[in-house]
């Protein structure tokens, strides 16, 4: 490869970290703004989001972007299970919190992933990895307990957001290697299980006609915030596909996100939790420049 298309795929790289950087900040703030200014239906826009996902991966697949392999669905029946529960606690605890406080409680996946390989699957971890978790676990703790908005409500879904989110992140993991398949060809069957699942759950919990359900009158801005949010969400699984061979993926960005979120939240909130912010920043910091 030559050094001008070296620095030509360089600026394509750059470009699509960039547009998913702000995509993945922006879809945090829209979906809060939908919780609070519509009150949208937490569980049917999860439903719709495994939809567009499971349509966007159709469109991907019949233009031979990514090869789908045949697959066993009950081999991935739990998996789809706890795809339903981390994305529903976690749009509810975005939903029942500060941005801030639903941002920080998410910190404390990494810390609950290595108990959980390390407790089940026997895997060791560096020192400086584990360090990093003090600050981690003593931010978020600060953080709940200084919070002006603390809820039990709200911190009970990000409790259990936080379990089920570790145990599926380990459990794909562990399934993308049993069945030798990359995230597309596994998400491919994920996304239509999830979305039959939560048609057949949504019911019990949510209005499904009339005032307040997915079929309610809602106004023309909540329905072009609606359509924005399956942008910002298909445009993040394409970047899934297309760069996760980079050295820079989606875990780092994701831990960029965190810090970026922690400065917006420091800049607007009272000052009694910015050690909390800076703490759970440091960490993650520390976190991104191990990394590389």
């Amino acid at each position: 490869m030559g050094l001008s298309e070296a620095l030509s795929l360089n600026r394509r790289l750059l470009a699509g970290l960039l547009v998913n950087l702000s995509a993945s900040i922006c879809i945090v703030f829209v979906n809060k703004w939908i919780y609070v200014e519509y009150a949208f239906p937490n569980m049917t826009l999860t439903l719709l989001h495994f939809i567009i996902t499971g349509l966007g991966l159709y469109i991907c697949q019949r233009l031979n972007i990514f090869s789908p392999k045949t697959l066993n669905p009950t081999k991935i029946l739990l998996l789809a299970l706890s795809f339903c529960g981390f994305v529903v606690f976690t749009n509810l605890s975005l939903q029942n919190n500060t941005i801030g406080t639903y941002q920080l409680a998410k910190a404390m996946t990494t810390p609950v992933i290595i108990v959980i390989q390390t407790v089940y699957y026997k895997k060791t971890f560096s020192t400086r990895i584990k360090l990093t978790l003090i600050p981690i676990t003593l931010g978020v703790f600060l953080n709940s307990y200084f919070d002006v908005k603390f809820n039990f409500l709200g911190i009970l879904f990000a409790t259990l957001g936080v379990l089920v989110t570790s145990i599926y992140q380990v459990w794909v993991g562990a399934k993308q290697h049993e069945l030798q398949v990359n995230s597309m060809q596994l998400l491919y069957y994920q996304a239509p299980m999830s979305s039959i699942i939560l048609m057949f759950t949504v019911p019990f919990f949510e209005p499904v006609t009339g005032e307040g359900s997915i079929f309610g009158n809602w106004s023309t801005t909540a329905l072009c915030t609606l359509i924005l949010t399956a942008i910002l969400l298909y445009q993040g699984e394409i970047y899934n596909f297309f760069y996760q061979s980079f050295l820079l993926t989606l875990n780092e960005i994701g831990i960029l996100v965190k810090v970026l979120l922690f400065v917006h939240f420091f800049q607007f909130c009272s000052a009694n939790i910015w050690i909390m912010n800076c703490l759970l920043a440091d960490s993650e910091i520390a976190k991104l420049t191990h990394m590389f």
